[in-house]
């Protein structure tokens, strides 16, 4: 089966076209599989992440703002149970996916995780009475929109100096507007409603991290939830925000970037959007996080692990760690203030952080995340010791590739070296189910229990099973 494509004035209306005639039957099986492993990893992020500091306080702002209303609304928050309206409950179990930032990653352009999204529309499908199928069908337009944004910027809106959660602004209404059953019409107003709302500058991950770290996505995701509802009852807005006067296209040629004007390939957004089974859905290309720390550092960490392991390095041997990146990442995961992180938020975008951490504990878990862990006086010395450097070379095979070089010096001079193109968890190294489940269990255990753990398991993998999305909620609360 397939789905009808007609051309249209604006890009807005064009990916509306397209998301609004998609059905559950047009996907193809892969897809499918790939929207459960991705919701299978996504859940067990959103367990550990509901222990984080930033989700408690969040959780203890909305019940309040509740007031009286406080746990009666239509919608469920994981763990907690906490009741409340889609939108809000959308970007708590949200902002509790991206939390520990664990999840998903998908880097070509710009970064996105494209799971940031996927609870708004879950929220919508627990108000709406909506089961399985309908959240898989959500959940593989939202990957498909976000990883062509994530492709379309020439070089890509974090080189301007702007956060992607400007464009997940863009595909959190698409995937919400297909579950409401817009119109073509009503979700081009849902696209402009969000994205008008949501441009967020790159402050966010540059320097000092904060909270808003890992806020700034969901809560594009929950715009996306709300101007989809907003747009169902009539409420307008720009159908040119990408490619029409002052929209996306208009405001970033202004900017300067190596010289050039900043620039977007259309053609990446609408050149072969699948319409079939037999089609090739973006959520195969997407990756997933064995480590829960900033995408760029994950090739670097699994070099300086297996370097370590295949050498017997011990942490007191050595005198120097040099490693290799793409210049990006040696800009925003080695500049000065990551060699001092004082929070969570600013060790897990740390290199240095990482790899000390790393070789001195032999592993790098959501434990090294802890407070008492990321102030420890001790690791200051070791993080010294590494030597952030960007290698031209390498840039010419990202983003296909995340090369990284890890050069471990030692007191007796000797010198041990490993590179890794492709870390584990990207598609051509992925994680099976077994893996994810492992991962599952390590970040939920504690919160909902072994039990809890296999129950939520089984229901997600056999989501296109259930005609609603009760026995999820069921499954994931404390």
């Amino acid at each position: 089966m397939s789905i009808a494509y007609k051309t249209s004035e604006f890009l807005s209306a064009e990916l509306a076209e397209w998301a609004c005639a998609l059905e559950y039957d047009y996907l193809s099986p892969e897809a499918v599989r790939a929207a459960k492993l991705f919701w299978y990893d996504s859940i067990g992020c959103a367990l550990g992440g509901s222990q984080q500091e930033d989700a408690r306080i969040l959780l203890a702002h909305y019940r309040e703002m509740a007031g009286s209303d406080a746990g009666s609304g239509p919608c469920t928050c994981f763990v907690s149970g906490f009741r409340t309206n889609p939108v809000d409950a959308g970007f708590l179990n949200a902002h509790m996916i991206r939390a520990m930032d664990y999840n998903d990653i998908y880097w070509k352009a710009d970064p996105s995780h494209p799971s940031d999204i996927i609870a708004a529309p879950l929220a919508l499908c627990e108000y709406k009475g909506l089961g399985g199928k309908d959240l898989i069908l959500a959940t593989v337009i939202a990957y498909e929109v976000e990883q062509r944004l994530a492709e379309f910027g020439l070089p890509g809106v974090r080189e301007y100096g702007w956060h992607h959660a400007t464009l997940t602004a863009f595909a959190s209404p698409i995937a919400c507007g297909r579950l409401l059953n817009l119109t073509p019409a009503q979700m081009v107003h849902a696209i402009g409603i969000s994205a008008s709302r949501t441009f967020c500058p790159g402050a966010v991950t540059a320097g000092k991290l904060t909270n808003m770290k890992n806020t700034v996505d969901p809560w594009a995701a929950r715009m996306g939830a709300e101007s989809a509802l907003l747009a169902a009852r009539g409420f307008s807005g720009p159908e040119h925000i990408f490619d029409g006067k002052e929209g996306l296209y208009h405001v970033f040629g202004h900017v300067m970037c190596n010289g050039r004007p900043a620039a977007f390939d259309t053609e990446i957004l609408r050149k072969d959007l699948p319409r079939g089974a037999g089609d090739h859905y973006r959520i195969l290309d997407c990756g997933m996080k064995s480590f829960p720390i900033e995408a760029l550092s994950h090739a670097p960490l699994t070099a300086l692990m297996k370097c370590v392991q295949e050498h017997s390095i011990e942490a007191d041997e050595v005198t120097e760690i040099k490693v290799e990146v793409i210049a990006r990442a040696a800009d925003i995961l080695g500049d000065p203030h990551k060699y001092r992180p004082d929070s969570k938020e600013t060790a897990d975008h740390s290199l240095p952080y990482c790899m000390a951490v790393g070789i001195v504990d032999g592993m790098v878990t959501p434990l090294q995340f802890r407070e008492e862990r990321v102030m420890d006086r001790a690791l200051i010395p070791v993080m010294d010791k590494v030597k952030v450097v960007a290698n031209e070379s390498f840039e010419a095979l990202f983003p296909e590739f995340q090369p990284s070089r890890v050069t471990i010096t030692t007191k007796d001079g000797r010198s041990f070296a490993k590179r890794v193109d492709v870390p584990k968890g990207d598609p051509r190294d992925p994680m099976t189910a077994e893996e994810i489940g492992v991962k599952f269990r390590a970040l939920g255990g504690g919160v909902i229990g072994e039990a809890g753990c296999e129950r939520a398991g089984e229901w997600i993998m056999a989501m296109e099973e259930h005609s609603s999305v009760t026995g999820l909620f069921e499954s994931t609360s404390a």
